[in-house]
């Protein structure tokens, strides 16, 4: 992995096209929430598959924690969809055919050539791409967990929601002034 894309950092705001064949920015994905982004070997691969059946399974609790998941595999479209499919996935999949991600994090995963993969990371990102946590992936067990996925977003989540502790000084009189704009009706008296 580059030198650079170390925790605290911002990761590239890459632009790829999705499973959908829409051209796809990061940010554009990411919006103002954390977000779990997977470099993936790809759909031949038995580690992604198992690594994305258990995203797919905590998805439920990823999508209600106002929290965003993206793979990006060197697939073409057609294997995008074919791996996404495959796996249950309900969140986007971006393709990197040309292996410009690849080239440009210095991850070429040497060790098969024949598929000219990227070394498998998972990243945790706070809003504005701000790298969290990196996790290699070549070896299965260096993957995260739910768990540590759990672990990891609650601190980010904690970090970014001013509102985490709704008995922080100050929130309950802010909501009091402010409550007309997150509510559509009004109170009655």
């Amino acid at each position: 992995m580059r030198a650079d894309i170390v925790p605290g950092a911002t990761f590239p705001d890459y632009e790829l096209t999705d499973h959908t064949r829409t051209r796809r920015r990061l940010s554009e994905l990411q919006g103002i929430d954390p977000m779990i982004l997977i470099l993936s070997r790809g759909h031949y691969c038995p580690k992604d598959h198992q690594q994305h059946l258990a995203l797919a399974a905590f998805y439920p609790q990823i999508a209600v924690a106002y929290t965003k998941i993206v793979t990006i595999s060197t697939d073409n479209i057609l294997e995008t969809n074919e791996f996404r499919d495959a796996v249950g996935a309900q969140w986007p999949f971006l393709s990197d055919s040309g292996r410009k991600i690849q080239k440009d994090l210095d991850i070429q995963e040497y060790t098969d050539p024949h598929h000219d993969p990227m070394i498998p990371h998972t990243l945790v990102l706070e809003p504005g791409l701000k790298i969290y946590k990196i996790y290699n992936g070549y070896w299965f067990w260096g993957r995260p967990s739910t768990e540590d996925l759990r672990q990891d977003l609650r601190v980010v989540t904690q970090k970014i929601r001013p509102d985490w502790d709704l008995a922080t000084p100050g929130l309950r009189a802010n909501w009091d002034n402010e409550k007309s704009q997150h509510y559509p009706y009004k109170e009655s008296h």
